[in-house]
C-alpha cells in the first residue's frame, strides 16, 4: 500500500465519535468491544498503564451502548449480532478528581452526576454521590424501559496520590466506597458496568460489594484490547511506517525495527502477543521522530514514593522471577513495589514457565528504560537529569564509544566525587559497608540514561558478574570492590572466567576491576585488561 500524503493521528483524541467523524487513523478493536458487551457478567474491570487508550476504549463502549451505529459502519462490530438499541449511558471520568481532597472528589462526582440528572431528573432526598448514582440509574431505567450502561474511567485516580499515606488513603477510600457500593444493588437495572484504572484495589476494599466483578485485565482474549500488535503495525499502520521511514531516510524494515525496540514489548498475559504503546506510537508517527513520549509528564510521584517506601532496587528490574500473586496483588496488599511497577507498565511479562508456574518480568522497551531512569535520577542522585546528560554523561559516553575506558573512568571519578550527599545515598552508603550494591545502582542509572545496555549481577558458571556493559564494538566486564584492591577485582574476573561467555560474540572484551573509597565516596583506583 502506497503511503498517502496526509494522515491524521489521534494524539490527545480520546473521543470515539470525534475520531471517526473527523477521519483520524483508527485501529479497529470493535470486535473486542462487542465481546465485552456480550460477556456473561455485566460487571467488567480492566487495568492498563496510563496513556494506553483506556479512555478511548471507554468512549467507544459509550457509543456502542448509545446505539450510534453510524460510527461503526465498516468496522468489525458492524458485522456482528447486536440490537443497536440506544441504552442510557452514565459515563464518569475520574481523572478530573486527581489531586483533590475527599470533599473535592465528592464535589467532582456531583458535577458529573448533574449532567445525567439534567436528562433523567433529581430527588432532593439523594444527598450523597452514591445515593444520586442509584437514583439516576433507576430513573433512567424507568423512563426508557432499558437497562443502563455505567462507565467509570480511571476509577483509581483519586486514590493514587494518597497511596503512600495510610490515613489519607482510608479517608479517600470511604468516599469511593460510598459511591461504588450502590452498584451491586443496581444489578437488575444495569446492562453493563465497565470500570478502568491503572491499579487493582482488591474486592475487599473499593469493590467489596461487587462479588461478581469480572477482572478481564489478564485474560488472553483481551490482551490486545489496548495498544497495537505487530500485525496491526504491518497492516493498518503500514502507510504510517512508510511515511516515517521516508522522513527519516531509512527503509520501512529499518523503521519497524526502531519502532519495535523503542515502543513494543508489553504483554498483559502469558499468552499475549507483544504490544506497542499506542500513545508513543502515534506521537512518533505525528512528529516523524522517535522520542520518549510516555515520560513527557515525568515518572508519576505515587510510583517513586512507593519505590522509596519498599526500598526498590531498580538494578533487578531487567529480569525478575515472580509468581502471579507476587506481581498481580491488590494495591493495598503490596509488600513490595512490584505489583505497582507491573500494573503501571514499568515492567511487563517476558516469559512464563508452565512447569514451575513462574513468570519472568522485565522492562518492556528502550523508551521505558531510558525515561524511567531519567525520572529517578533527581530523586536518587540529587542532581538534575539535564545536568547529568549534558555534562558528565556526554563526555563519559564519548569516551566509551572511542574505546577509551581510562578517560571514561576519570570522568566517572570526578562525577561521583561531586554528587550531593542526599538522604537516599546516605542510606545506601550505610548498606554498602557490607556490599557493592550502592555503586552498581549508580552505574546502572547512568548507563541506562545513556541508552547503553547494562546488566548487573549476571549469572555465569563462575559466579555472579557485578556488571556487564554492551557497547557497539566492545563488551565491558566490571567487578566492583570496596575492601579489596582494583587488582584483586581484576584477578577475580580472570580466575572465575567471567569474560569467557563473551569472547564468541564478535566484540572486543575489556575487563576492569574498580575500587571505591567509602570516605571520599568515589572511584579511587582501577585496573584494566
Amino acid at each position: 500500500m502506497a503511503p498517502t500524503n496526509r494522515r491524521k493521528y489521534p494524539v490527545g483524541i480520546q473521543t470515539f465519535s470525534r475520531l471517526r467523524r473527523e477521519g483520524y487513523v483508527y485501529v479497529d478493536k470493535t470486535d473486542l468491544v462487542w465481546q465485552m458487551a456480550t460477556e456473561d457478567s455485566p460487571f467488567l474491570f480492566l487495568a492498563r498503564p496510563r496513556r494506553f487508550g483506556k479512555s478511548l476504549l471507554a468512549s467507544t463502549l459509550h457509543s456502542f451502548f448509545a446505539g450510534e451505529r453510524e460510527l461503526f459502519r465498516g468496522l468489525k462490530a458492524d458485522a456482528l449480532e447486536w440490537d443497536w438499541q440506544a441504552y442510557p449511558v452514565l459515563h464518569f471520568d475520574l481523572s478530573a478528581a486527581r489531586h483533590l481532597s475527599p470533599q473535592g472528589v465528592r464535589d467532582e462526582l456531583g458535577l458529573q452526576l448533574e449532567l445525567v440528572e439534567q436528562q433523567y431528573g433529581t430527588n432532593p432526598g439523594e444527598t450523597s454521590p452514591g445515593m444520586r448514582l442509584a437514583g439516576v440509574t433507576r430513573r433512567a431505567y424507568a423512563q426508557t424501559g432499558r437497562q443502563v450502561a455505567i462507565i467509570v474511567d480511571e476509577y483509581d485516580a483519586p486514590l493514587l496520590d494518597v497511596l503512600h499515606d495510610d490515613e489519607r488513603l482510608a479517608e479517600m477510600r470511604e468516599v469511593m466506597q460510598e459511591f461504588y457500593q450502590r452498584l451491586k444493588m443496581l444489578e437488575p437495572y444495569i446492562k453493563c458496568c465497565f470500570i478502568t484504572g491503572i491499579t487493582k484495589f482488591s474486592q475487599l476494599s473499593i469493590f467489596s460489594t461487587i462479588n461478581n466483578l469480572n477482572n478481564i485485565t489478564m485474560l488472553p482474549k483481551y490482551a490486545a484490547l489496548c495498544g497495537m500488535t505487530e500485525e496491526e503495525l504491518n497492516t493498518t499502520l503500514a502507510p504510517d511506517v512508510a511515511l516515517m521511514a521516508e522522513a527519516n531516510e531509512c527503509s520501512p524494515q529499518e523503521m519497524r525495527r526502531r519502532l519495535k525496540e523503542r515502543y513494543d514489548g508489553y504483554r498483559f498475559s502469558w499468552q499475549s502477543p507483544e504490544i506497542y504503546n499506542p500513545f508513543s506510537l502515534f506521537r512518533a508517527f505525528s512528529s516523524k521522530q522517535l522520542g520518549n513520549y510516555w515520560f513527557e509528564s515525568g515518572t508519576p510521584t505515587f510510583l517513586i514514593k512507593q519505590m522509596q517506601k519498599f526500598h526498590t532496587d531498580i538494578t533487578t528490574m531487567e529480569s525478575l522471577e515472580a509468581a502471579s500473586d507476587d506481581f498481580d496483588k491488590p494495591t493495598e496488599a503490596m509488600v513490595s513495589a512490584l505489583p505497582l511497577l507491573y500494573q503501571s507498565g514499568y515492567v511487563t511479562i517476558k516469559d512464563y514457565d508452565r512447569e514451575s508456574q513462574m513468570y519472568t518480568l522485565g522492562i518492556p522497551n528502550r523508551e521505558v528504560s531510558t525515561g524511567f531512569t531519567e525520572g529517578l535520577v533527581p530523586t536518587y542522585m540529587g542532581v538534575a537529569t539535564g545536568e547529568v546528560r549534558t555534562g558528565f554523561a556526554l563526555k563519559f559516553w564519548r569516551a566509551l564509544k572511542n574505546d577509551d575506558l581510562e578517560l571514561a573512568l576519570r570522568e566517572m571519578q570526578a562525577f561521583l566525587a561531586g554528587l550531593p550527599y542526599v538522604e537516599g545515598f546516605k542510606k545506601k552508603l550505610e548498606d554498602v559497608k557490607n556490599a557493592e550494591g550502592f555503586y552498581e545502582y549508580t552505574f546502572y542509572l547512568i548507563f541506562n540514561m545513556l541508552n547503553v545496555y547494562a546488566r548487573t549481577q549476571v549469572k555465569c558458571s563462575g559466579g555472579r558478574i557485578d556488571m556487564v556493559v554492551y557497547m557497539p564494538t566492545t563488551t565491558y566486564i566490571f567487578e566492583l570492590k570496596m575492601h579489596e584492591s582494583a587488582q584483586k577485582a581484576l584477578e577475580q574476573i580472570e580466575s572465575r572466567g567471567y569474560a569467557l561467555p563473551y569472547h564468541t560474540e564478535g566484540r572486543r572484551v575489556v575487563k576492569a576491576g574498580l575500587h571505591f573509597d567509602l570516605d571520599s565516596r568515589t572511584l579511587d583506583d582501577w585496573a584494566v585488561e
